[in-house]
């Protein structure tokens, strides 16, 4: 059976989720629901990422002590997932135990290669950021520095031990030649590759100026680099140090799913800490862009944050993971709007998908007793459903291998759209009257549409799919790709239908 390993970035714990998080973790959920579709052997991961300064600081503000602020903000992250309906398979803390075990393991493999160095460092760094910049990344406003994020900088220098970074520049341009596809979409390809080819420092790797974190084995003056320790979660919840761990065997993952801001962490940090530990590198690391909200930036100043639990409080589960995936291509930036979400669920949900399965079930209820019509040989006139059909699940499967949410979307649209010129076409309630041999074969063929997209659409819209597959008289034992080589047997019983979407009322 293959394998794929899938992650979402462990979220910061300094805030409650917003948008931008769910976003990360649905498109991280919907390839994995895919992948088990197909037969694979799933492991997907998500998780919160606990340490470091601004956790301290943020603690400090809300008046409680770093473990307990972690404890409850952290829990605000596992109750999105569950709401979210997202399928990970496990949750992972950088506070806990087993995840402390691999951080010190992985640090003193790389001590005793020699990758890792005492020193001082001097240097610009942004709290926000947790990252230091040169002074060409900087710009100054009113006697300020800002980072290239918009955070502040103030100048630090303490003693840290480094990472020689700057020793794997060339294996770097090296590893991304060998793998065009580590980096995606190509645009950050671009950026990475610019930035590294600039020339790379080495980078510190432990502070001295605080002390939530996971400490230096040997040195207690000193806590690790939270990137350093946030990064090794993806190889704690695979079982490291243990290569001999069940888990092991999803290493290297497939797609670290993230976003644009963090990218340099896990395509520049990330690859030449593992090959400089002699562990494999991930297979990809696809960046997605940023949301707006009705053409603003979203910011908590500006009181716009978008907060995904009360989307789909107001318009359904299922709805809001379609809309986020449907509307943008994944990797772009996106503006979020209500008009728009609207118009996508009562345009392509409701009048598209919904009706085109109320039609077809109502019609084989009334016409058929309420069982599925003999399968029939396709003729001329069913051409251009079954040319839309036909190959369907192979467009989908190459989309979402190449993280393109969007065109695996349009292409199921599109022969939905063909499904309901042809029951408008073919009309099978006026062949009743006249052909009632040709009426059925044409009921069975728009069930057989049905079906495929009920079962390829489960990613994204699990319950209202599962809802629908259960309208279809889909056994649950039969949904997956594979099963759509099995027809449903003929006098299948099929339930009344119901409707699969609501449609909404724009307000003013």
């Amino acid at each position: 059976m293959p394998r794929t390993y899938l992650t979402t970035p462990i979220y910061y714990v300094n805030d409650r989720p917003h948008i931008g998080h769910a976003y990360t973790s649905l498109a991280t959920d919907v390839l994995a629901r895919w992948k088990r579709l197909d037969g694979h052997e799933v492991f997907f991961l998500t998780g919160t990422d606990e340490h470091g300064q601004k956790v301290e600081k943020a603690a400090q503000d809300a008046g409680m002590d770093p473990q307990s602020f972690t404890d409850q903000v952290s829990q605000h992250f596992r109750d999105l997932a569950v709401r979210m309906g997202f399928s990970n398979d496990d949750f992972i803390r950088t506070t806990e135990e087993r995840h402390k075990r691999a951080c010190t393991a992985l640090w003193e493999v790389l001590a005793a290669r020699g990758e890792i160095y005492l020193g001082h460092y001097e240097g610009w760094y942004a709290v926000r950021d947790e990252a230091f910049y040169g002074p060409d990344e900087l710009v100054e406003r009113d006697g300020v520095k800002y980072a290239p994020s918009g955070a502040p900088v103030e100048w630090v220098r303490e003693p840290s031990y480094f990472f020689r970074l700057s020793a794997w520049q060339d294996r770097l341009l090296e590893f991304y030649q060998r793998n065009p596809d580590f980096i995606a979409p190509a645009s950050r390809r671009n950026e990475v590759l610019s930035f590294v080819r600039s020339g790379l420092q080495d980078l510190s790797v432990s502070r001295t100026s605080f002390r939530w974190g996971v400490k230096v084995p040997g040195d207690d003056a000193h806590v690790m680099y939270v990137w350093l320790d946030a990064l090794t979660n993806y190889i704690t919840a695979v079982g490291y140090p243990d290569t001999e761990a069940e888990r092991w065997k999803f290493w290297p993952a497939d797609v670290h799913f993230v976003g644009k801001d963090i990218l340099r962490f896990h395509a520049i940090y990330w690859p030449a800490f593992l090959m400089a530990a002699g562990i494999a590198p991930p297979r990809r690391v696809f960046a997605h862009g940023w949301w707006t909200n009705e053409g603003q930036k979203i910011s908590k100043s500006l009181g716009n944050v978008i907060d995904p639990l009360a989307l789909v409080e107001e318009y359904g589960l299922d709805a809001v993971r379609y809309f986020l995936l449907r509307e943008v291509p994944f990797g772009n930036d996106g503006d979020f709007q209500r008009k728009a979400l609207i118009a996508r669920l009562n345009g392509e949900l409701a009048d598209g998908l919904g009706n085109l399965a109320q039609r077809t079930l109502t019609l084989i209820q009334k016409n058929c007793e309420g069982r599925l019509p003999p399968e029939a040989p396709r003729t001329e006139s069913d051409a251009a459903l079954f040319g839309s059909l036909d190959g369907l699940i192979g467009t989908v499967g190459a989309s979402l291998d190449a993280q393109m949410f969007h065109a695996a979307l349009e292409s199921i649209f599109a022969s939905v759209r063909e499904a309901n010129g042809y029951i408008t076409q073919q009309q099978p309630w006026a062949l009743k009257k006249t052909d009632l041999v040709r009426m059925a074969a044409v009921l069975r063929h728009l069930h057989s549409a049905l079906r495929v997209y009920a079962t390829i659409l489960q990613p994204f819209m699990p319950d209202t799919m599962a809802r629908l597959l259960d309208q279809l008289g889909v056994p649950e034992g039969a949904r997956d790709l594979a099963a759509l080589a099995n027809p449903l047997p003929e006098g299948t019983a099929l339930p009344p239908p119901a409707p699969l979407f609501r449609k909404i009322e724009e307000t003013a």
